[in-house]
């Protein structure tokens, strides 16, 4: 996928995930059912381990990436300031196939299969250099934060 710098979405717009837990950079595409990320692995990386980032790191990547999609709902008046929280809830399906490493950038892809209110099942993957490096189906719920 062409990286287009007129068409990239800042992340924070749609997580509350702050550095150093921040795995997405921004946003390349995003509707109510798909999103397209970024993110470049960095040597001072938290999940990055003999100069790779680790499955964690990955699983983490994929559950932000995802989060986007329901997360939107949440930060439509951006005149308001909205916290929120989300977890996962289940990984139902996981493969592995490759762990990147320091200095390549992941490009995720998300696709909602199914919402109810604000749980929803996603298929997800991760890529980089044309390399499939991991794919799952993940269940997230995320909620605002009411103080």
């Amino acid at each position: 996928m062409e990286i287009r710098e007129g068409s990239i979405i800042d992340i924070r717009n749609f997580l509350p995930h702050r550095e150093p837990m921040l795995m997405v950079d921004s946003i390349l595409e995003l509707t109510t059912e798909k999103v397209t990320t970024t993110f470049k692995i960095l040597e001072n990386n938290i999940f990055v381990h003999n100069n790779e980032l680790a499955e964690v790191g990955l699983i983490e990547n994929l559950a932000q990436t995802c989060s986007s999609i329901t997360g939107q709902n949440f930060f439509k008046d951006t005149h308001i300031e909205v916290q929120i929280i989300g977890f996962i809830t289940n990984i139902k399906k996981i493969e592995i196939l490759s762990l990147p490493k320091v200095g390549n950038t992941i490009i995720s892809q998300a696709t909602l299969l199914s919402q109810f209110e604000n749980i929803c099942n996603i298929l997800c993957e991760a890529s980089s250099n044309n390399e499939l490096l991991i794919k799952a189906e993940i269940t997230l719920f995320i909620q605002e934060l009411k103080y």
